[in-house]
């Protein structure tokens, strides 16, 4: 390891210690061996020597800059490295002419783009020709879903790499060379170093800046647990409220309350609200779970919902939030149904395909002798002077089928208003036997 991570002594007060800890072969990186040990996509391109452009997409701190700059030595290409937030295309021009001169010398490049979703399409679009043609291997680097960010004629060229966020052994790791290469145990207790890791969140830049951090200011001292956020600033979680981090969240918080697991939907609620989320988004959520996935099988929950957004838009930040978390646990603990979003859904579908048929004319209004002439409410049964207060006629269209949207479910209310539907139907039965004459 001393071999591996040393580094020259009049340089190492100079450079930062993640830059003298950056792996200089591919089996010290940490963390990843899902793609760069032997049976991992990487590691089978190194072995055979054939490296394809690739999408590394990750989160901050993981290793996607080092393993660009790795594949190029074991490929022995030339390593081309812009940022798409500092490059524009002179910039672009340049790398694509260097690589064709170094092309007809024998020897290829690969282009490393850091943050390539920061390119618009028309810049993305660009790289085709390089990459179809071999002039470069390109290597971009995301925090963002590529599926939404990279082109599709991009995309296709590509393969995309997932990395993984720093677990706790990658961070324990990270711990070690560090301490090896200052030659000293970091001035923390147990419960200390447990809550570094917890603060560096899976990011392995930002766990050593805070190990340097700590040997500059810490002096003697051994610092526990709590005395630890007095020299370090607690990193903020990653969530970009208009990118995936977002999507991927309230997805999480939908599906743990589908799941009827309250503890799960409180986490995800919490981590949405502790990332800087509008709790108005998380309620507008709620009211529309409360529809989608409860619906009649307890018609109090939109209610629920609808009080958090009352109670929030009263109160505000932080005593607001304990009306929205209520929500969240009655939610979850609710009995689930999709059956008035499936009714909704399936009643757009014919409304589509059934064009402008004309509603009985026994349903509607007369307010003209004329439309009385010509049949508008003849025959209308007024439900409410009949014995059932259901009268059983038809609401369709006379050139339409009677269809059902809507299957209540066992559950819940639902399994009352299964009574009640049973009971029209009954009715309806016996308005069409009178009708037919049987």
């Amino acid at each position: 390891m001393a071999d591996l991570f040393a580094s020259a002594a009049n340089d190492q007060g100079l450079r930062p210690l993640a830059d003298r800890l950056r792996p200089a072969t591919i089996d010290s990186v940490v963390g990843q061996d899902h793609l760069l040990g032997p049976d991992g996509p990487l590691g089978r391109m190194i072995a055979t020597g054939k490296l394809s452009s690739l999408i590394l997409w990750g989160p901050p701190g993981t290793g996607k800059t080092t393993i660009a700059r790795l594949l190029a030595n074991h490929a022995d290409l030339a390593f081309e490295q812009i940022s798409a937030i500092f490059s524009g295309v002179a910039d672009l021009k340049k790398v694509f002419e260097a690589a064709k001169m170094r092309r007809m010398d024998g020897r290829g490049t690969l282009l490393f783009v850091d943050e390539i979703h920061r390119f618009n399409r028309s810049q993305q679009d660009g790289f085709l020709p390089y990459v179809e043609n071999g002039t470069v291997t390109l290597v971009g680097a995301t925090t963002e879903n590529p599926s939404f960010e990279i082109n599709g004629a991009l995309l296709s060229r590509m393969q995309v790499m997932v990395l993984n966020r720093h677990g706790d052994a990658a961070l324990d790791e990270l711990i070690i060379r560090a301490e090896a290469d200052l030659g000293k145990r970091l001035p923390l207790t147990d419960d200390a170093r447990q809550s570094l890791k917890a603060m560096a969140d899976g990011d392995g830049r930002f766990l050593l800046n805070c190990i340097e951090t700590l040997f500059d200011t810490a002096g003697e001292e051994t610092i526990n647990a709590k005395r630890l956020t007095t020299f370090l600033q607690q990193r903020a979680p990653i969530y970009d409220k208009d990118r995936d981090g977002h999507y991927n969240l309230i997805s999480a918080l939908h599906k743990s309350l589908r799941g009827s697991d309250p503890d799960a939907a409180l986490y995800w609620a919490a981590r949405m609200l502790v990332a800087g989320e509008d709790p108005l988004y998380v309620v507008r959520r709620l009211v529309r779970f409360a529809s989608e996935d409860i619906g009649l099988a307890d018609p109090q929950a939109i209610h629920q919902a609808l009080a958090a957004k009352d109670a929030y838009e009263f109160l505000g930040s932080p005593e607001g939030e304990l009306q929205i978390a209520q929500a969240v646990l009655y939610l979850a603990t609710a009995p689930k149904s999709n059956a008035a979003y499936r009714a909704e859904k399936a009643a757009k579908r014919v409304a589509k395909s059934t064009g402008s048929l004309m509603p009985p004319a026994h349903i509607l209004n007369a307010p003209t002798q004329l439309m009385k002439d010509i049949g508008y409410g003849k025959d209308y049964a007024y439900d409410h002077d009949t014995k059932a207060g259901v009268s059983g006629q038809n609401y369709f269209p006379d050139d339409m089928a009677r269809q059902q949207f809507y299957t209540p479910v066992e559950r819940g209310f639902e399994r009352e208003v299964q009574k009640r539907l049973a009971y029209f139907q009954k009715i309806r039965g016996t308005a069409d036997d009178e009708d037919t004459g049987d």
